[in-house]
């Protein structure tokens, strides 16, 4: 008996300390739950979630665009790769006339009257890199695969205007004036490496329909090619030239002229070596949209 009354002594005394304990271990576990993002506040809180660039399947999405360039009116369209890689076909095409102007002289009186063709015709294509896929800068190597670009011109020169063909001075003859025909071909090279840089995605990664690239860069089409014909009379002497005396050949068939006329050509051709590349800029407005 005396033990059974030590025994329930000490429960009795022991009692307050394990209710003590116990709230003490409660507490703990309360606090655990809520510093538990599962359970405190009763929701989860979330991460933060990072976007990455739309991804499309290759070939899905095209886009067309519309602007202007150096060489005329430039239209486009570009379809994607991959993240990273735009396909874009380009073509440009211009063409202008002008009927009698007068040149070295006002009037009509003297100089030489010019009627002349700018000619603007090309299509190509370029792989465009983008190494930020988030960001419009690229790379962009490519191919001209098709190039007509020239400008043509002739004129009819008054009696008397005077010319010069390497070193020799010559003028127009007033029974039989000269008449000059020239060309400049822009397309030595029809099929030419081209390489741009720009800014501006014609398909924007983040998913948005409107662009507005730009880009700059040159074609490497070679050296110009440059053709000149003479026809009609002209004269070493302005006495001559004025009466037809002696001195007036037919520039078109007399050898020392043709000469003369060469050796001015190949001048002209050595003052064009260092134009090997034609400059390319362009600025236009895109719009994208998806295929499938």
């Amino acid at each position: 008996m005396k033990r059974i009354g030590l025994v329930l002594s000490i429960l009795v005394a022991a009692a307050p300390m394990l209710a003590v304990a116990q709230s003490l271990n409660y507490s703990s576990s309360v606090s655990a739950l809520n510093a538990d993002p599962m359970f405190a506040g009763g929701t989860a809180t979330p991460s933060p979630v990072k976007h990455p660039p739309i991804t499309s399947a290759p070939f899905s999405r095209v886009a067309i665009e519309g602007g202007v360039s150096l060489m005329g009116i430039n239209l486009q369209a570009a379809t994607n790769v991959s993240r990273n890689f735009n396909l874009r076909g380009t073509g440009n095409v211009f063409k202008y006339t002008v009927n009698n102007v007068n040149i070295n002289g006002s009037g009509g009186s003297n100089g030489i009257d010019v009627s002349g063709n700018l000619n603007f015709a090309t299509a190509g294509v370029s792989l465009d890199y983008y190494p930020f896929p988030m960001h419009g800068f690229r790379l962009s190597p490519g191919v001209m695969l098709y190039n007509q670009n020239n400008v043509s011109a002739s004129g009819i020169s008054a009696p008397g205007t005077s010319f010069t063909l390497d070193s020799q001075k010559y003028y127009s003859d007033s029974v039989n004036p000269l008449n000059v025909t020239a060309n400049l071909g822009l397309n030595t090279h029809q099929q030419a490496f081209t390489l741009t840089t720009g800014w501006g995605n014609m398909i924007p990664r983040r998913g948005g329909h409107w662009s507005f690239p730009f880009e700059f860069g040159a074609v490497f089409t070679g050296v110009p090619t440059i053709n000149i014909g003479l026809t009609g009379n002209a004269c070493t002497s302005q006495a001559d030239a004025a009466t037809n005396g002696p001195s007036c050949v037919n520039m078109a068939t007399n050898t020392t002229a043709q000469s003369n006329l060469s050796a001015q050509v190949a001048k002209y051709k050595n003052d064009l070596q260092p134009a090997i590349a034609y400059p390319i800029f362009s600025f236009g407005v895109a719009y994208a949209f998806h295929i499938r």
